[in-house]
């Protein structure tokens, strides 16, 4: 139903999208807006507006899908800590180790976590997207009502990108959504953290290594990484209040003594299964939150996330995603 409101809502919108951005309200209200708070120049962006195409295929690529089914773990994890991306990221490794310490010293982010974001983002490289940013960031901020006000707060902050950086705005290519370079940076965090970790006096994530690696440990610190600090640890759970603990949230609230003693049991996965007390080496006291790893038809897993799990999901949202990261990083240090 959600999607099929969706799909009226942007259908309304087609009359609009066959003319020129240049010609909408919207827009030219987007503009009077960035000449009034950024002095930009109304002529030429009304001309940028007047050349950029509506892209379908954005819409298309952003939109949920048709039947989201249930959302599985196991397939999750498949897709991200696989060979391919364990090779790729073992010779990444190798071939940036200065880099890699460097960040990590400078940072405090391990270097395997660095390498692993880099690796689920693009496979090192490998697919860091073929959209015009501009045209992307534009269909979305104006054409997909359901985010644009995301989205056009991420166009501002690209046309202020590109004149910090003075290049024309319509030179950027990334993701479907608007995201740059090896570890798919929105404009905004790339004007925010972007880090010229090579030297050469300016920020270029797409082309230097260097550069995103800088970038991604800054990312993270900026959000608040403790270095040597735990990440997650996996558990098994008892008691009547799991789900309660869940219902919390991924950011850290209470420790792990304080769930054992409202009922709560807590077993190390891979310590023998043991029921623990929760202080100490087992689980460090400090606030914490229980994750939940759901895979229909199986066990549901379950990790103790500690503050550093919760700065890896502002990278991406998602207690999938910052699992996979842990799981991928841990795979790439035992490969080292």
């Amino acid at each position: 139903m959600k999607r099929l409101l969706l799909l009226v809502t942007l259908a309304c919108t087609l009359p609009a999208q066959a003319a020129s951005y240049a010609s909408r309200d919207d827009v030219r209200q987007f503009i009077d807006d960035m000449a009034e708070r950024h002095g930009m120049d109304t002529l030429a962006l009304t001309g940028l507006f007047r050349k950029t195409p509506h892209l379908p295929r954005v819409i298309r690529a952003i939109m949920p899908p048709k039947d989201p089914g249930i959302r599985s773990w196991r397939a999750y994890r498949a897709r991200f800590v696989e060979p391919r991306r364990i090779i790729a990221g073992h010779r990444f490794m190798q071939a940036h180790a200065a880099k890699l310490g460097e960040a990590e010293a400078r940072f405090g982010v391990p270097k395997e976590i660095i390498a692993a974001i880099i690796g689920i983002e693009t496979i090192y490289g490998r697919h860091t997207g073929r959209y015009g940013t501009f045209a992307a960031l534009t269909t979305l901020a104006f054409d997909y009502p359901p985010r644009a006000v995301l989205f056009r707060r991420e166009l501002e902050e690209l046309l202020l990108l590109a004149r910090d950086e003075k290049r024309s705005p319509l030179d950027y290519r990334g993701s479907y959504a608007g995201a740059l370079g090896l570890p798919q940076f929105l404009p905004s965090s790339l004007r925010r953290y972007g880090t010229d970790f090579d030297g050469d006096g300016h920020v270029d994530l797409s082309a230097s290594v260097a550069d995103a690696i800088g970038s991604v440990a800054n990312f993270l610190a900026g959000h608040g990484w403790e270095k040597d600090s735990p990440i997650a640890i996996a558990v098994t759970v008892g008691g009547d209040n799991i789900q309660a603990l869940v219902d919390e949230g991924i950011a850290p609230r209470r420790s792990p003594r304080e769930w054992i003693a409202a009922g709560t049991s807590l077993a190390r996965v891979g310590a023998g299964d043991t029921a623990i007390s929760g202080v100490g080496d087992d689980f460090p006291d400090r606030p914490a939150a229980l994750i939940d790893l759901v895979t229909p038809n199986s066990a549901t897993e379950y990790r103790v996330g500690y503050g550093n799990f919760f700065v890896i999901t502002r990278y991406n949202r998602s207690s999938f995603y910052a699992s996979a990261v842990m799981d991928l990083a841990a795979e790439l240090r035992e490969s080292q």
